[in-house]
């Protein structure tokens, strides 16, 4: 996935999921994505990129590829989680808790308060997953967002946005308030 923003404003902006092929697809798609928005690639000040969690195949083409254009037009790459996207954008006023399935039994989770996190990203079996987030989420109301369904199931309240990658436009959104690293 590629987005282009103009300071908040999105400009162009593709989602294409792939079992394979990730890396003959991706800079084909970001050129198109670029064609799009009608931006040259010299007009970028910074790139932003997913790192995890994720398949290893996928997050280490995205990394690479984005390591290797940001040295070629000279500007800073910048590290976005992948859970960290997956909340952005959610009103305030309760927790918003990311959960995925991260395979053998365990889920991906972490937990965020108006986009500021309440816990580290972490794997776990999902019994454990539901009891942080039961700590977290106590007495304020709650978003799940992710596809978990052992960890949505225990939340029958809970707003549950069902969701497995995020949108590249927050990606882009995060990593261009972010200083790079």
């Amino acid at each position: 996935s590629a987005a282009v923003l103009d300071g908040e404003r999105v400009l162009a902006r593709r989602v294409e999921p792939m079992a394979r092929g990730h890396q003959e697809r991706l800079a084909p798609l970001v050129q198109e994505v670029m064609a799009e928005a009608g931006m040259a690639f010299g007009r970028l000040d910074r790139i932003g990129v997913t790192v995890g969690p994720g398949s290893f195949t996928g997050l280490r083409v995205g990394l690479a590829f984005a390591k290797g254009l940001g040295a070629a037009l000279g500007v800073p790459v910048v590290a976005v989680g992948v859970l960290e996207a997956l909340a952005a954008g959610r009103p305030g006023g309760g927790v918003t808790a990311v959960a995925l399935d991260a395979k053998r039994g365990q889920v991906w989770v972490q937990a965020f308060s108006d986009g500021a996190p309440l816990m580290a990203p972490d794997a776990l079996e999902a019994p454990a997953a539901v009891a942080r987030l039961a700590e977290l989420t106590a007495s304020a109301p709650l978003t799940i967002v992710g596809a978990a369904t052992d960890v949505t199931a225990a939340f029958p309240g809970a707003e549950v946005v069902t969701a497995d990658h995020p949108d590249p436009a927050d990606v882009a959104l995060i990593a261009a308030v972010r200083d790079p690293v």
